[in-house]
């Protein structure tokens, strides 16, 4: 082998370990965010919360990214900062340590803030270091770096079922063991990620944006408006289950909570599977198709879930986590074909609205609970994945990634 070819072959085997590390940092953080939703029963019971402050605890730890993760991956897409990805998981020790040693409701919102902020961090620079590793293949190396988050919430419903429910509020102690790992491999990151240089960065930039350009604002705001109604429907019902349905199935079937997270496992741990297929499902079949499959497919399962018994509804978590989360990381590539360079921006934008949607969710769905029940919550989100019909009026990959300039609202 000539040497050029070895400079190649090494050059391609540190991205794909650092596609790797940022995938198992995503892990990292997904399981100590995820964690916090998991154990609410936990916290109501020792702190005599009510459901509409569990709702602004949901509130406070995903407002924090929701405000900041946008605003990070704008100023960034301008000058990248290696530093933010250690930083940002130093801020999740932080909450972590902080939930360990709460006293009262206003501390736990103070950790939740935190955890917010180190996830508001995390998530822009890393989805671009995943965007720089694998730049010839966009698509996989997002679902790669999805799949380390969504197998940390796959986790989180088993960590808070053998960690925190039996050594109770001190267990999450152990958590600062994660995340000084998270810092040291993100540490390693950040420097490959600073020794990066784009002698073509400059030309590459004016390209982009003269793609972009070629889109009118009408057509950019009508896909947005559209991609952003998805995510309102599938992270509301995320968090409806995530932070609620323990409630619900100790509620009806009468069993612990560590049964109830069984299903919560099922549904995080399928769609883990699902986010790994989504992206080349959607190479194969097509972007827009399997954002509304993802969505709308969700449907059925959904609405029958509040009538199943203790073991169909752990089948039906399973069904509907794999379907409904093999859409999110489809969604923002297609988003940032959408708007090319813009990468951080768009991967800012579209974390932190999910945040923000599933904390005001939150908020609204405790309300819900403690005026009219925990049934009725359930029965009233589970319709929420029917709004997938409005992606059937997505534009077809076709007009995204092809010539822009005949685009008004809706392709020709």
């Amino acid at each position: 082998m000539s040497q050029q070819g070895k400079i190649a072959d090494t050059t391609k085997n540190a991205a794909l370990a650092v596609l790797l590390g940022v995938s198992a940092a995503h892990l990292l953080n997904d399981a100590m965010q995820s964690v916090v939703p998991a154990v609410f029963p936990f916290f109501q019971q020792k702190m005599q919360l009510s459901y509409t402050e569990i709702g602004w605890v949901a509130f406070t730890l995903n407002i924090t990214a929701s405000i900041l993760q946008p605003a990070i991956g704008y100023y960034t897409d301008r000058r990248p900062l290696p530093l933010l990805l250690p930083l940002g998981m130093f801020f999740t020790l932080l909450g972590m340590a902080g939930l360990a040693l709460s006293p009262s409701f206003w501390s736990l919102l103070i950790s939740a803030a935190l955890i917010g902020i180190g996830s508001s961090v995390l998530h822009p620079e890393s989805s671009r270091v995943a965007h720089l590793a694998m730049s010839q293949r966009k698509g996989l190396a997002q679902s790669v770096f999805q799949v380390g988050g969504n197998t940390g919430q796959a986790f989180a419903p088993l960590m808070a079922a053998f960690i925190i429910i039996p050594q109770g509020q001190l267990g999450f102690l152990w958590f600062i063991l994660l995340a000084g790992l998270g810092i040291a491999l993100q540490w390693g990151i950040s420097r490959w990620y600073s020794r990066q240089t784009r002698p073509t960065g400059a030309a590459h930039s004016s390209n982009n944006i003269k793609k972009q350009n070629q889109f009118s604002k009408r057509f950019i705001v009508y896909v947005l408006g559209i991609l952003i109604l998805m995510l309102f429907s599938k992270f509301v019902y995320l968090a409806s289950m995530t932070g609620y349905y323990s409630f619900y199935y100790m509620d009806k079937y009468h069993l612990p909570l560590k049964n109830a997270q069984i299903c919560i496992f099922a549904l995080q741990f399928a769609g883990m599977v699902g986010t790994f297929f989504g992206g080349p499902l959607a190479d194969r079949f097509g972007r827009q198709k399997m954002i509304w499959f993802s969505i709308l497919g969700t449907s059925p399962f959904s609405l029958l879930l509040p009538y199943a018994g203790p073991v169909g509804s752990i089948i039906l978590c399973a069904v509907i986590g794999a379907i409904l989360m093999s859409g999110f990381s489809v969604i923002i590539v297609y988003a940032q074909e959408l708007l090319p360079g813009h990468v951080g921006t768009v991967a800012g934008l579209f974390f932190g609205l999910s945040f923000g949607m599933g904390g005001l969710g939150s908020v609204v769905m405790g309300w819900l609970m403690d005026t009219h029940g925990v049934n009725l919550m359930t029965q009233v989100c589970a319709f929420l994945p029917l709004l997938g019909l409005f992606a059937l009026l997505l534009p077809r990959d076709s007009v995204i990634m092809g010539t822009p300039e005949k685009c008004a609202i809706t392709p020709e």
